[in-house]
């Protein structure tokens, strides 16, 4: 497993229950583009809707050398799980009112996989809680 990008901010705005791993259905040079780490995760969130499941919001740069076969940068993108866990998932979340955002994104072999999670909300003190443990592991390193 071959890490490309993690999201950083969510650790920090979220508490996250559980991982799943899902492929990405992705076009052509989308591919090339996300070998050269030009992609973002920052604002992207995951949705359920008929039965499957949408990486919205990531925003995948069009590949220089792409010409007419680049796609829109924002567009919707289909991840890949089975019916099983789509349905435990869902429900989870009409439940117990969580989200579902991407944590990372990296290479399985040859596929690209995203780790998303499923993640409850932090507070405001509870990002400040976070900051302050940050702060003093680091200052135990020096």
């Amino acid at each position: 497993m071959k890490i490309i990008l993690k999201n950083k901010k969510a650790s920090f705005n979220y508490f996250i229950l559980d991982k799943y791993e899902a492929g990405i259905e992705l076009k052509g040079v989308e591919v090339k583009s996300i070998y050269n780490k030009k992609f973002s995760l920052d604002e992207s969130y995951i949705s359920i809707s008929k039965g499957e499941v949408w990486i919205v919001n990531m925003h995948v740069s069009p590949y220089e050398q792409g010409n007419r076969y680049n796609q829109d940068p924002l567009r919707k993108r289909k991840l890949l799980l089975h019916k099983k866990e789509i349905l435990k998932i869902s429900t989870k979340i009409k439940k117990e009112g969580l989200t579902l955002i991407p944590t990372m994104v990296y290479w399985s072999g040859r596929k690209i996989k995203v780790e998303i999670g499923l993640a409850k909300g932090k507070k405001l003190h509870d990002k400040r809680e976070s900051l302050k443990k940050k702060e003093i592991k680091k200052d135990m390193l020096f």
